[in-house]
Parts: C-alpha cells; sequence; structure tokens
C-alpha cells in the first residue's frame, strides 16, 4: 500500500451552506468524516454545538470517523480526550497520523529487528510500540543536549532503519542531529513525516508553529523529501476503507485546512465541507491565489444543526 498521488484540485466556487443544500449534503453522504483541531475543538475546549451535532447525525444513522494531522496523541489517548470533553467517540472511529506512521511501516514489511527514532511526542511512540515497533526518541529526548567539543563524536544508533518527525514541542538540536544521522549515514533509512502542517490551533486562543516545521527542519539538513502519511496523502483513507464498508463518493470530508483537509477529501473522491473555526478564513478562501475550493463552507460544524431545523 502507498499513499496516493493527488490529483487535480477543485477551482469551483464554493457554496455556502444554506438550508437548502445542508439537506441535499446530509441525503448524499453516508458518514461524515471530522479533522479535529480548529473543526471540533480548539486546545482542550469544545467548539459552540459539537455534542449536539454529532448527536444528530448519529441519531440519522450517519458514519462519524474523526481523522487529524495531530500526531502527538495515540488513537487511545484521543479516544480519552473525547470523553474527558464528554463525547462519546471509540478508538475505531479514530484515524490519527501516529497510527498512520506505524501502519506505514508495517504495509511495508519494516523489519522488526530495525529501530524507529522518533521526532515528536507520545502518540508516535506508543502506536510504534503498538505495531510491534522499537521506539527510540520522542519524548524521552526533549532534555537532551548536544554540545560541540573537540574529538567528540555524537553517537547515533546504527540499527534505526526509520526516522518519523511529527508534531515535536520539545523539539531541540540533539533530536535534529540523531535523525539527521540516521537518514544520513544509516543505509537504506527511511524519512517519515506524519504531516505537513505549518501551524495549527494547539490552543484555543491562537496558532502555534505545526510540523511542518519540524520537517521542513529535516528536509534542510539531510537534502532528502519524506513520505509524508497523514493528509493530504489518501493513506490513511484506503485503511478507512478497509475498515467501513463504504463508498468515498458517499462520504463527506469536514475540515479547517484546505491544503490539507480539503485537499484530503478531494483527492479521494469524497464531498467536502470547509469550516472556518479553525485555519482558514473566508478571505483565504476568496483569495484568487488559492486553489483549492471545497464543495460547501460554513462558519462552524453545528451550522449544520441550525440550517436543518434540527
Amino acid at each position: 500500500m502507498e499513499s496516493t498521488t493527488p490529483n487535480p484540485t477543485s477551482t469551483a466556487a464554493a457554496e455556502l451552506l444554506t438550508c437548502a443544500n445542508a439537506k441535499l449534503l446530509l441525503d448524499s453522504v453516508d458518514a461524515f468524516l471530522f479533522d479535529c483541531d480548529g473543526v471540533i475543538w480548539k486546545g482542550d475546549k469544545l467548539i459552540d454545538g459539537i455534542p449536539e451535532t454529532l448527536e444528530m447525525l448519529r441519531s440519522k444513522g450517519k458514519k462519524l470517523v474523526f481523522v487529524t494531522n495531530n500526531s502527538t496523541k495515540s488513537r487511545i489517548q484521543y479516544a480519552n480526550k473525547f470523553r474527558t470533553l464528554g463525547l462519546s467517540v471509540s478508538q475505531d472511529e479514530i484515524f490519527s497520523s501516529s497510527f498512520a506512521a506505524a501502519m506505514y511501516l508495517k504495509v511495508n514489511q519494516f523489519p522488526p529487528q530495525k529501530k524507529v527514532y522518533v521526532i515528536g511526542g507520545e502518540g508516535i511512540v506508543q502506536e510504534l510500540q503498538l505495531a510491534g515497533f522499537t521506539a527510540l526518541g520522542g519524548p524521552e529526548d526533549g532534555e537532551k543536549r548536544a554540545q560541540w567539543k573537540s574529538n567528540c563524536l555524537f553517537e547515533h544508533d546504527k540499527d534505526v532503519a526509520a526516522v518519523v518527525v511529527g508534531l515535536d514541542p520539545d523539539i531541540n538540536y540533539y533530536k535534529l542531529q540523531y535523525g539527521t544521522l540516521c537518514i544520513r549515514e544509516n543505509p537504506g533509512c527511511l524519512f517519515i513525516a506524519t504531516n505537513r502542517d505549518s501551524v495549527g490551533h494547539m490552543t484555543d486562543l491562537q496558532e502555534w508553529p505545526g510540523a511542518g516545521c519540524m520537517v521542513g527542519a529535516i528536509c534542510g539538513s539531510t537534502e532528502r523529501e519524506p513520505v509524508v502519511v497523514g493528509k493530504p496523502s489518501t493513506f490513511m483513507m484506503e485503511f478507512l476503507l478497509q475498515k467501513f464498508n463504504l463508498s468515498t463518493s458517499r462520504m463527506c470530508m469536514v475540515g479547517d485546512r484546505l491544503d490539507t483537509d480539503i485537499l484530503f477529501g478531494q483527492n479521494a473522491g469524497c464531498k467536502t465541507l470547509l469550516v472556518l473555526s479553525g485555519v482558514t478564513t473566508k478571505s483565504i478562501l476568496d483569495d484568487p491565489s488559492n486553489k483549492i475550493q471545497p464543495d460547501y463552507y460554513t462558519n462552524k460544524v453545528s451550522d449544520i444543526l441550525g440550517l436543518l431545523g434540527e
């Protein structure tokens, strides 16, 4: 299984979600795929109306799946976060880029005796371990420091055959050097990125640098481009289709980012709904330089509730 090459982007103007087309959209799909940051929540705060909207969609028999590029948590940890926020979401309904990284190694028959170095959070480490792989780095290397000393060699494990890079709030020079050495000096070492998001709503009040910053640093030091397993790559979609007997034409991808969420939906053949509660603003959507147009757009997910008179 390989990452899918993106299809040409849609340039037809997006429609504002209205009472009429909201009903048409609801009737035309069997499943809604939701991004999380900027769509369901911002940081640890739910966006208004989310519980009621999800409950309404479930009551109408719609399948709900949550597809997130944020790799800081595993699916188990995300299920716990949903629960603490008062939402009933099972682990099987969650597809994270941390899970996608582990599954990419699994389907490509990564040698179990080899190791994986992680520049990222506990989510990646946990998913790798659940898949049966040995993970190094991650949060454990958050406090380590690389020092420039004469006649001192920075040692790295020669058994590392893959470096996975994701969102890492504890990124440091030690991790950058370790990952760089593994990719440049270990024969055949894979370079995998969970995603390349430039920014994200890690807290409710503002955006923060995303995994794209960490990935970009390793691209610069290794002069290599990674395999990207998160959105907009449809790698996660292939797993989702294996699990649920659904057609992509009967799915709607709901997200706040044009270059990841909406492009992901378009690449897979889904209908797409952009919400303006996260990264993308109306001015970005309307900018003449923007070539990615969703089928529909609205301010926030719970607008569906009001438009349908629920």
